[in-house]
């Protein structure tokens, strides 16, 4: 048996080894055709990105032609330096910088000289090129925006860098992909796929034709369209709204989660990140630590709610049954708590849950916590509950929508209370300030427009998302899975009237829109900052929230407008008049109109670096 096993296992291994000899130098030339050899030179043929259209079909994002300068610098040989650099107006020092980096790549293989050439650019320097050996031209398209809106949403494309090269062998050097918004989020949809060419070079490195006769060679596939849920119209008046303000405004669709609007301000151009400007002006940008026009407020800034929050208590405590809607608290401007503490109430006199939505009584909302807190044994299960009712919906979360950017806010529970006071004595009058939307709470603009949707639906929501649709493909069931509150349905529906007594009889009256039923909540949130190193209150943010019409909401939204003093002064007018642009498609109230669209701010951020007093509210 030993005789025999030996020479089989010897004749075995010696056929494996020639059939893998074989498959290798005869059937797969993969390794021949990756190698970076000197007799084949791979071209890649760069695809068109997708298009980007709004929900009703109109263009937001095209193409448009560019040419990159690529070289390969084991080609170069005897070139006028001097006329290549005035060509392409480059000093002569940018030449070798550039050079070095690419030697750094690969000598041998091609990557990006001079990225972005326009058309006028392409055509001088193609008339000359043949005298600069070891150069040649790459057609590639670069973002044509239709519109002067939505960067934010958009995003931009930009070269990979050697981390995203290192991690997925698609990328080459010089290869462009998105970056932010919608560009990044959906990046595998919308690049397409690369064309690769093989083309055999003779020993005197001149090209002779397609390796193996273009068996290996590949075409372009174009990215994949994408409709997003966007309303370019709504979107644009938005941004309309907030110039010369700092803020964020959110708008979805209560039914679906889709977002009609995402507007953040100060905002910019897309096309500014497009050509060879691009780093430059992203430079810019980037160092503007004032304005901040990169930074995403709807999606990152975390501001106190304010009075919107108290949708959130009374909704709580119905909940808890420790209020029914005829329960009423009497208040005398403001609510008395703890050892002689005091929270201020532009109200006084006796408040149920209608009119203390109408009024933003802050001794009613209090007084509605207190009460839910105090409903367990200890303030640490009051707490938990409380908070877990929050987050149900979509509070303190990132929730999930595909936007790269985002924050979670802060809902705070027992966890936290206890980090904060190890030795226990905290109580529900200790935190008394989240009732209405202070103290250790925190949101972001598209947490609270996801809220209001959430009550427009008594109970429910989806997920807020951008992607409408991709052809031939099915968007994440995510965003087609209804969440529901741990609040009952039955509950919405006083709230809901409550809201709709804001615009009635209570703090939103001057802001009625005819014909059109709004429910709604003002708000005026305390703003604070540190100014050399010292605590200081700044002028209080302007809040607003809302959704409409009360019955069959079309459109649910939420406004910060930083330093607006009070919720009805700007937020409120703003809210009303991006839903009557949306729902009718035009504005009756041009007065209120042009006294937004004109109206600026830039003053009271001023006095940030000035030392000017602030003025401070603690309105509704």
């Amino acid at each position: 048996m030993r005789k025999i096993f030996l020479p089989s296992l010897i004749i075995v291994s010696a056929i494996v080894i020639v059939a893998r000899l074989f498959y290798l130098q005869i059937i797969d030339d993969s390794f021949i055709k990756k190698s970076d050899n000197n007799a084949i030179k791979i071209k890649y043929d760069y695809p068109e990105r997708g298009y980007m259209y709004d929900r009703n079909g109109v263009l937001l994002v095209a193409n448009q032609p560019s040419y990159d300068v690529m070289v390969i610098p084991k080609d170069i040989k005897d070139i006028d330096t001097i006329g290549f650099c005035k060509l392409l107006k480059i000093t002569k020092e940018e030449f070798i910088k550039k050079l070095e980096k690419a030697k750094i790549y690969s000598p041998r293989l091609p990557s990006v000289f001079l990225p972005q050439l326009n058309k006028k650019e392409y055509a001088g320097f193609q008339e000359k090129i043949r005298k600069f050996t070891g150069f040649y031209i790459q057609k590639r398209s670069l973002r044509d925006y239709q519109v002067n809106a939505a960067g934010n949403v958009f995003g931009y494309i930009a070269q990979v860098n050697d981390a995203i090269i290192a991690k997925s062998p698609y990328y080459k050097s010089g290869d462009l992909i998105g970056r932010q918004g919608v560009e990044e989020v959906y990046e595998e949809f919308l690049r397409g796929r690369k064309g690769v060419k093989y083309i055999q070079k003779d020993r005197f490195n001149r090209d002779i034709g397609s390796y193996k006769e273009g068996i290996y060679d590949t075409v372009a596939i174009q990215g994949e369209d994408v409709r997003l849920t966007l309303d370019i119209e709504l979107q644009k008046y938005g941004e309309s709204l907030m110039i010369n303000k700092r803020g964020g405004i959110v708008a979805l669709e209560p039914k679906t989660g889709e977002i009609l609007a995402l507007i953040s301000a100060p905002t910019y151009d897309p096309a500014l990140l497009v050509g060879r400007d691009r780093s430059k002006n992203y430079t810019k940008l980037d160092q503007d630590s004032l304005g901040k026009p990169l930074y995403d407020r709807g999606l990152l800034a975390e501001y106190p709610p304010g009075s919107p929050f108290k949708i959130m208590t009374g909704l709580i405590g119905l909940q808890e049954e420790v209020i029914d809607v005829n329960t009423s608290f009497v208040c005398h401007h403001g609510f008395s708590y703890g050892r002689g503490a005091f929270m201020k109430c532009h109200d006084s006199g006796t408040n149920n849950l209608h009119t203390g939505f109408a009024h933003s009584c802050n001794t009613y909302f209090a007084s509605v916590f207190k009460l839910t807190i105090d409903k367990y044994p200890k303030p640490t299960y009051g707490v938990d509950a409380w908070s877990n009712h929050l987050k149900s919906f979509g509070l303190g979360s990132f929730m999930g929508y595909d936007m790269p950017a985002g924050r979670k806010g802060h809902i705070p529970d027992s966890r936290y209370y206890k980090r904060w006071y190890p030795n226990g004595g905290w109580r529900s009058s200790t935190i008394i300030s989240n009732s209405i939307g202070q103290g250790e709470v925190s949101t972001t603009p598209i947490q609270l427009a996801n809220m209001m949707a959430t009550v427009a639906n008594e109970g429910y929501y989806y997920t807020p998302h951008i992607i409408k649709k991709i052809e031939g493909h099915t968007i994440d069931k995510k965003y087609t899975t209804k969440h529901v509150t741990t609040v009952e349905k039955q509950h919405f529906k006083p709230v809901i009237e409550g809201l709709f007594g804001v615009y009635n009889e209570g703090t939103a009256r001057s802001l009625r829109v005819e014909g059109i039923d709004i429910c709604g909540k003002t708000g005026t949130a305390e703003n604070f900052t540190k100014i050399n190193g010292v605590r200081t209150q700044l002028t209080d943010h302007s809040i607003f929230v809302a959704f409409a019409p009360k019955d069959d909401p079309k459109i649910a939204i939420a406004v910060f407008v930083e330093n607006g003093y009070w919720g009805a002064r700007w937020a409120g007018p703003m809210a009303s008049l991006m839903i009557e642009k949306y729902l009718r498609g035009k504005i009756t109230r041009t007065d209120l109109e042009k006294r937004m669209l004109e109206g600026s701010l830039e003053s009271e951020y001023a006095k940030v670096t000035s030392g000017q007093p602030f003025t401070i509210n603690n309105g509704r």
